[in-house]
């Protein structure tokens, strides 16, 4: 079954609504959890449910995803197994971007021809969860479906943002609507066991998870040449035509990191004592780029629910409820809450040392600082005695240094912010 199953990862748009993390990356290259990239999520999730052959379709801003895949996912010559970036092409049949996740999936698919396969498995690329994708196939297989979509329930503030569905009693799903408006809701409600009912969880959503037959995926696009959208055009479509359209209900914990919230959130909630994702499994591990960094050095800090990654020099004074990411520097009596710093591409080095001034701080975060609820991006240089403080006393918008949205501070990659500096 595994081997018979190809994996392909949708690397999504332009990523506006994660803007400015997406300013110089894709989407599924935006570090996470302090070393990893979201791509990493499904990537390891494939490969711990034995699928080995991945394909990877982006467009926007590649350079340091492919740059990730080729350096971390590298296979033995008798494993057959890959994890391959393919970008958007022009072609005899299309000389257009992507226009959607079905489009991207047709544009691509010429690419599958010289791999025998009879499953296609369709994954976003971000999202934080950990899935065992063979038992999603083999429910796939022994409902006979043509086409099996992955859901959960969610709330109804949740749900306009989801593709939402009804089930008959079999788990078959005959009626789909992407993301209803408001007053649509209450057409749409399911039922869900007791505890997700007091949670307000009542709407089956799509995960944007499916499994498609070869030969359904091949006919639905042939049949339906316009179609873009695997939510808006080609379930619809398979569900009017007859097609049987399987839910497979995800039991676990599973968040779609697609704004700037979501993401701040989902890392923040790796600090807790026991995280609803889990990090530290020792059968379902999730693998990232080994950088052969050494241990991180501490001194005279105070941490409370922190994670810290490799390479670190920290020497802040109180670290509070945050993520702090590969080779960060951080200075005396600083003071870090409810953050998350993404750390630097590299040390310091003598020279650097030596140019260091108060308009051109080193990498890294400066001494006597007060940095809470911020995403402080890569390479950012902070001085001594900044001050940053987010939260919904700040308006959204654009700022010289800095980003405001939902009253999270987000200091773009490689931004220099001088001593005294105050958000």
């Amino acid at each position: 079954m595994k081997e018979k199953t190809i994996a392909i990862i949708l690397g999504g748009g332009r990523g506006t609504r994660l803007h400015p993390l997406t300013y110089h990356r894709s989407k599924p290259a935006v570090p996470v959890a302090g070393k990893y990239r979201l791509v990493d999520i499904p990537i390891s999730n494939c490969l711990n449910s034995g699928i080995r052959k991945i394909f990877v379709l982006t467009q926007f801003n590649s350079a340091s995803l492919n740059r990730h895949i080729k350096n971390t996912y590298n296979f033995d010559l008798f494993s057959h197994g890959f994890v391959d970036i393919l970008a958007a092409e022009q072609t005899p049949k299309s000389s257009n971007w992507f226009q959607g996740t079905a489009d991207a999936v047709r544009q691509s698919i010429h690419h599958l021809a010289n791999h025998e396969y009879d499953y296609v498995l369709v994954l976003s690329g971000d999202q934080l969860y950990q899935m065992d994708y063979d038992k999603l196939i083999q429910d796939h297989k022994q409902q006979g479906a043509n086409l099996t979509v992955a859901t959960i329930p969610v709330t109804a503030e949740d749900a306009s943002g989801f593709g939402i569905m009804k089930t008959n009693k079999d788990g078959q799903i005959d009626s789909f609507v992407e993301k209803p408006a408001p007053e649509e809701l209450s057409k749409w409600s399911s039922e869900t066991t007791p505890e997700l009912k007091e949670e307000g969880k009542v709407y089956l959503a799509s995960m944007g998870i499916y499994v498609f037959n070869k030969d359904d995926l091949n006919r639905l696009f042939e049949e339906n040449p316009d179609a873009t959208d695997f939510g808006k055009e080609i379930i619809p479509k398979a569900i009017d035509e007859g097609a049987k359209v399987n839910s497979y209900p995800f039991v676990g914990y599973w968040t779609d990191i697609g704004t700037i919230s979501s993401f701040f959130d989902a890392n923040i909630a790796l600090t807790e004592t026991l995280p609803k994702f889990n990090l530290f499994d020792n059968e379902r591990q999730i693998y990232t780029r080994a950088r052969l960094l050494p241990t991180s050095k501490l001194t005279g800090t105070s941490l409370e629910y922190v994670i810290v990654a490799e390479g670190c020099i920290i020497e802040a004074s109180r670290i509070e409820r945050s993520v702090i990411g590969i080779r960060s520097r951080i200075g005396k009596g600083t003071t870090i809450e409810s953050s998350i710093v993404m750390g630097n591409d590299n040390f310091p080095t003598p020279v650097d040392l030596d140019m260091q001034s108060s308009e051109m701080p080193l990498m890294g975060i400066g001494q006597r600082c007060y940095i809470s609820r911020a995403i402080v991006d890569k390479n950012v240089r902070i001085g001594n005695d900044v001050r940053i403080v987010g939260g919904s006393h700040l308006e959204d918008g654009e700022y010289d240094h800095y980003h405001v949205v939902d009253g999270i501070v987000i200091v773009p990659k490689g931004t220099v912010i001088p001593d005294g500096f105050t958000i």
